[in-house]
């Protein structure tokens, strides 16, 4: 029997046997580009302000990068709740107007307490008491979002655009369009104060981050939420209670939002009915950039921390370049576009 002749390897052919192993590989090099794109994007930010010549020793200093770190706890806290909402397939818009309620029941609980004239009696709170309080308040608000939604079968998004309003309004008639102030130091504490070197915002925060890692990585409700975001039909089908995961992960976004009114308000010494304007885009473009997609199912709590770190980074290096306001959210809104047109052409590819 004559045996065919074997062909000489060639350069075309040696080309298309490795693009075929690249396909083939377990290693795909555009999930490993997507998965470590925030951190590329992070450490490219802080090596180009560290070699500014006007800016790096100011920006490389210990105050400033305490101060970063402060100034993204509010937003941090935000956007925790925020991602376990977005990887169950929602959107919470409300997340500003119920952390204004919030730090508004938190300052008006602490300066004057709850008078009962029937009996009265007037119930004074401590700042553990308030600070409490307004994280109940936040949940509470959550959890009417999730309520309205699965109750009416609403859109998310329509159904926390009312509740931005509601909370908003009451606000605005809780401090009666004046800031409540003068909540004394003991609460102050919450947000000014320092323990072992790092602003107590910052415990408290990183605290959350750590608790909701684990909630998100090794429990039953971590697993859902992804389940229900990846395919909500699906979820439905092989037996879990959608209705009482979503409003569970609404009062747990509302809570998170009020932990975050408390701390700024704390930090202001202030509770004022224009608190937390603008703040819910600030957190859904952090959880974004930070790798969750806005379809739902696939992100990490991590991911967001990292989102944070970049929005909290350009804002803080925008300033130090002394750049208009006016182009700081300019280019705020780009770096958001981005982040969402990357999100959606990693969803293609996989």
């Amino acid at each position: 029997m004559s045996e065919d002749p074997i062909e000489p390897r060639t350069k075309n052919s040696t080309l298309e046997s490795r693009a075929t192993f690249l396909r083939n590989s377990p290693w795909d090099w555009r999930a490993t580009l997507a998965r470590f794109q925030s951190i590329a994007a992070l450490l490219l930010m802080v090596l180009g302000l560290s070699l500014h010549p006007g800016v790096s020793d100011t920006f490389l200093s210990q105050d400033n990068a305490l101060n970063v770190l402060r100034q993204i706890s509010v937003n941090l806290c935000l956007s925790i709740g925020m991602t376990l909402v977005i990887l169950s397939g929602g959107i919470d818009l409300s997340v500003g107007s119920v952390l204004a309620f919030a730090g508004m029941v938190a300052a008006g609980l602490l300066q004057s307490g709850i008078e009962i004239p029937a009996f009265g009696v007037v119930a004074q709170f401590t700042a553990l008491g308030a600070l409490v309080a307004g994280v109940l308040a936040g949940a509470m608000l959550g959890w009417f979002n999730g309520w309205v939604i699965t109750r009416f079968k609403l859109p998310p998004f329509v159904a926390t655009l009312g509740m931005l309003s509601i909370a908003r309004g009451l606000t605005q008639l809780g401090t009666k369009g004046f800031p409540i102030t003068g909540l004394g130091d003991d609460f102050g504490f919450i947000g000014t104060g320092h323990w072992l070197a790092l602003p107590m915002p910052v415990w408290i925060s990183g605290g959350l981050v750590a608790v909701f890692v684990l909630i998100t990585r090794k429990t039953r409700l971590g697993r859902y939420l992804y389940a229900i975001g990846g395919n909500e039909r699906a979820a439905q089908l092989s037996g879990l209670n959608l209705r009482a995961i979503k409003i569970a992960v609404y009062t747990l976004g509302g809570a998170l939002a009020g932990i975050a009114g408390v701390l700024l308000t704390a930090r202001l010494d202030a509770a004022t009915p224009n608190a937390g304007i603008g703040y819910e885009l600030d957190s859904i473009a952090a959880v974004v950039i930070g790798g969750t997609s806005l379809s739902g199912g696939r992100g990490s709590v991590l991911g967001t921390v990292l989102g944070c770190l970049i929005i909290g980074v350009l804002n803080n290096g925008l300033v130090l370049l002394e750049v208009s306001p006016f182009w700081q959210q300019v280019i705020k809104g780009l770096v958001i576009l981005a982040a969402v047109a990357l999100d959606k052409m990693n969803s293609k590819e996989n």
